[in-house]
């Protein structure tokens, strides 16, 4: 690591070493020379002008690149490609001739992408379910464990601690299926030419179209891709880039949602992140348990959820068969989207694997609330008493209101006492307090969540093994 140079926080600090392998620089390059193995394989087979030798020759050299006679090379001509193309030839002499023989550019440029950006897309589906893999255990543990619920970030009727987990695990469901629609959909550029008309294939094959649609098929088989789009310019449709990182934005979303939920019940201490034993909240303040891992992933979801914007923009612009104002953006905007995908979702599994219940905060909160959210079930209880219905319920709001009031200036919740005291009610203490157990305010909660992961454990069951380690 040099320690004078700007480097990616992405690079030093979060993504992962295969993610980061993925978009090395090697990787691209040895994907280009593969595409051009490929194309080499594919025109010796239908007839052109190139030997099996050649082939041969070529695949041979696939790794041993001369970065630093392509850099120099590209300082000369201004071309990435064709240095290249050169530094290749020098590495294989005898196939010099004929490597990228009837391509363009973005034969090995976008076709490499499509391969790369596939990969990952694989990579991040199985970080994906990692996380679901965890989180479901965590649902199941505490499926039935009563919390209190909040809509509007006040407190509502009570649900469970698995329950809130399983909306996050549903989020993420959503996020899988997209993903695998988007992988099973994916369509290779293939070798088309300078405007994705074929013109120079047509003219290397004597305009023998099937020969061309038999290359393109060779090719695109070699790597996996059963399709290549059926029309295109000079690049594949950037309409895809889009969907890419929609999907990655998308998964950011649910990341957020569930590391914006912790954040907020961490606050009240009832479930914490993880915290190591000799971890540091504050440099001031050293009795703070700070939620930075979540405050992190939040924080790196904005900013992929941001980075979608990039390849909405591109999309729009590319100006008839194509033009070059995308490159530079898409550079950056869909390996760093990628990287950050890759950086959320192993801090979310890592928070997942680790999250902490206190579950007596949680039912001390659950319990203090617990008297307002049982006054339906205590009206119900006092009509079959013989009371009035509205009497009752005039009873109740008067009641609550005057314990809220008594709340507010730090006094316990009186509310039971108080309808107790009321003639109305003809119910005592000891009966009031006898509804006051917070499973029976659950509903289906744990029946929700059992559905829910028997659903799931086909999915699941795909999970991969292990632990996962995250730098801080």
């Amino acid at each position: 690591m040099s320690f004078d140079r700007y480097e990616s926080p992405f690079s030093s600090r979060y993504a992962s070493e295969e993610m980061l392998r993925l978009f090395s620089q090697r990787e691209r390059i040895e994907t280009w020379r593969r595409l051009w193995v490929a194309l080499a394989r594919a025109e010796h087979q239908l007839g052109l002008p190139v030997t099996r030798e050649q082939v041969e020759e070529l695949a041979a050299h696939v790794s041993d690149i001369d970065f630093d006679l392509a850099a120099r090379r590209e300082r000369e001509v201004r071309h990435d490609v064709m240095a290249h193309v050169y530094a290749y030839g020098a590495a294989a002499p005898g196939a010099a001739g004929i490597i990228h023989l009837g391509a363009t550019s973005c034969y090995v440029t976008d076709n490499a992408d499509l391969i790369l950006y596939r990969r990952a897309l694989r990579h991040l589906r199985g970080e994906l379910l990692g996380v679901m893999a965890r989180l479901a255990d965590f649902a199941d543990r505490y499926k039935a464990t009563p919390t209190l619920g909040y809509t509007h970030y006040q407190p509502a009727q009570p649900v469970t601690v698995g329950k809130r987990a399983a909306l996050w695990l549903q989020d993420f469901l959503t996020d899988l299926e997209e993903l695998d629609h988007l992988t099973a959909h994916m369509k290779f550029l293939g070798c088309r030419g300078t405007t994705g008309t074929e013109a120079s294939f047509l003219e290397l094959f004597g305009g023998d179209g099937g020969k061309i649609d038999e290359m393109n098929r060779m090719i695109s088989a070699e790597f996996g891709f059963d399709e290549c789009f059926d029309v295109c310019g000079q690049t594949y449709p950037r309409k895809l880039d889009s969907r890419i990182l929609n999907c990655l934005s998308s998964i950011a979303q649910s990341c957020y949602r569930m590391a914006g939920d912790i954040r907020l019940l961490q606050h009240d201490r009832q479930v914490e992140e993880p915290f190591e034993d000799k971890q540091i909240g504050s440099s001031a303040m050293a009795y703070k348990r700070n939620p930075m891992r979540c405050e992190r992933v939040c924080s790196l979801a904005r900013y992929l959820m941001a980075d979608a914007q990039n390849a909405a923009m591109t999309a729009s612009a590319q100006w008839l068969e194509r033009t070059l104002d995308d490159s530079a953006n898409r550079r950056v905007s869909l390996p760093e989207g990628f990287l950050c995908a890759d950086a959320i979702l192993r801090l979310v599994s890592n928070i997942a694997g680790g999250l902490r219940v206190n579950e007596k905060i949680v039912d001390r909160a659950c319990r203090e609330y617990l008297p307002f959210i049982a006054t339906e079930n205590l009206l119900m209880e006092a009509v079959k008493r013989g009371g009035d219905r509205q009497q009752l319920h005039e009873v109740i709001r008067r009641c609550s209101m005057a314990a809220t009031e008594n709340m507010k200036n730090g006094l316990p919740c009186d509310l039971l006492e108080r309808l107790a005291q009321e003639p109305a009610f003809a119910l005592t203490e000891e009966e009031l307090r006898a509804v006051l157990d917070p499973a029976l305010y659950i509903g289906r909660c744990p029946e929700q969540v059992d559905a829910f992961l028997t659903k799931l454990q086909p999915l699941l069951a795909q999970a991969p093994k292990g632990e996962d380690t995250i730098r801080l």
